[in-house]
């Protein structure tokens, strides 16, 4: 059987033995691969164990075995890498993920940065989506209905907005 991580090897020589805890990934680009299988198989412990001590806090176990569980994994396309290699200490990896959700088919376009541990073993540190930034507002968010802030006594809706 292929591998799901789409490298065009079997799943024995390819990303069951990371999964199955008997090698770690050399390489970014590898565990940004066997982590892609781990969804599609949702093995949900290894993505955890993957994850960079700084980022379990937000991870949620359930949210991502339902994801995982409930998406038809269609395939990985690893669109860049920098850095990530045996000797590095640190890595990027962009990909795109293709799967199927409610009949409709999606894709996630990530750049995960990765990094090695005091073991010498690659962790997921964050991944973000490319071209999304971060708003922030220097004054108060004005609903529709609340006055104006020009004075006018008028809604916000009805004057300036």
């Amino acid at each position: 059987m292929k591998c799901a991580c789409g490298s065009g090897k079997n799943f024995e020589q390819c990303c069951k033995p990371f999964l199955a805890g008997e090698v770690h990934p050399e390489t970014a680009d590898k565990l940004m691969r066997s982590r892609y299988t781990a969804y599609t198989l949702g093995d949900i412990d290894y993505l955890e164990k993957t994850l960079a001590p700084e980022s379990r806090h937000d991870f949620d176990p359930k949210a991502t075995e339902q994801w995982s569980k409930s998406s038809e994994w269609k395939g990985l396309n690893i669109l860049s890498t920098q850095n990530g290699a045996t000797a590095d200490q640190d890595g990027i990896v962009e990909f795109v993920a293709t799967f199927v959700q409610q009949g409709q088919t999606l894709q996630h376009h990530e750049v995960s940065t990765f990094r090695k541990d005091d073991r010498g073993h690659w962790m997921f540190v964050d991944g973000k989506i490319p071209g999304r930034q971060t708003i922030i507002r220097e004054e108060p968010k004005v609903g529709r209905n609340d006055p104006c802030p020009c004075g006018s006594g008028k809604k916000f809706k009805k004057c300036c907005g």
